[in-house]
């Protein structure tokens, strides 16, 4: 009876609970100056009138909701910058007869468009620097090229590159994430149209590059563009019947309304 008795009066057992409002000041705190620390916040919350411990300050800070401001002014800088960026690499095609043709491709950041491609059996850096100059005519060259660490780019493509007034960034070795915009655009063109057909010479494979080209520059919509399209594909306005053009030998169509 007697420790039934001492059972039913209700004592608060270990440490008291962080009050919401303390939680929630945390939190600001930690948003609206992310180079504090946990005894910065602290002093602060002492000079407020919150006793709360230290170790404590420092456990809510671990869960402390990411500020989405950062990831918004690193999109802005990426924005304002892709116009002057652009990357090219290289993508290996097996042949019917199990030999390997070599796709080259310059891509602009700014708008995703391919600014040039070629097809060959021997890329040399002496090929890649012919087709740098087709890419970039006229003083059209972007301001910095990405481009990885191949053994076919030589010492000769980086100086061609400095020669046209533009500043080559080399990948890290085995760091494809680094030169995503190009990687993206063949992961898609290998899915799209690599994965169903076999080239039969380097001429073929080139017509079918040249076709996927056009449909991937006036055609497909593009997550990284507001499901845009490269050449600016307009909407329809109209309320006609739904027509279907093919594309590709058939690989992919289009659809546009009637007039």
């Amino acid at each position: 009876m007697y420790w039934k008795l001492i059972s039913k009066v209700r004592r608060q057992v270990g440490r008291r609970p962080t009050p919401k409002a303390v939680r929630e000041l945390i939190f600001r705190m930690v948003r609206e100056n992310p180079t504090w620390g946990a005894p910065r916040i602290h002093g602060e919350l002492l000079m407020l009138g919150f006793h709360v411990s230290e170790r404590t300050i420092s456990r809510w800070m671990k869960r402390a909701p990411r500020d989405p401001e950062p990831a918004k002014r690193w999109l802005a800088f990426l924005r304002n910058h892709r116009e002057a960026i652009a990357a090219m690499d290289f993508f290996a095609v097996p042949t019917v007869t199990f030999g390997v043709l070599y796709g080259f491709f310059v891509i602009a950041h700014d708008r995703r468009r391919i600014l040039h491609f070629n097809v060959t059996k021997h890329p040399t850096s002496l090929w890649v620097v012919q087709q740098l100059r087709e890419a970039f005519p006229f003083g059209s060259a972007p301001r910095f090229l990405i481009l990885d660490r191949d053994g076919k780019y030589g010492i000769e493509v980086p100086a061609a590159v400095r020669s046209l007034k533009i500043k080559p960034l080399r990948t890290s070795i085995e760091s494809p994430w680094q030169n995503g915009v190009a990687e993206r655009w063949m992961e898609s063109c290998r899915r799209n149209l690599l994965d169903h057909i076999i080239a039969v010479n380097d001429r073929h494979l080139k017509r079918l590059l040249s076709e996927y080209v056009r449909y991937y520059h006036d055609d497909l919509t593009h997550l990284g563009l507001g499901k845009g399209t490269p050449g600016g594909r307009t909407r329809s306005v109209t309320r006609g019947r739904v027509l279907s053009h093919e594309r590709v030998g058939g690989l992919h169509h289009r659809y546009d309304r009637a007039a």
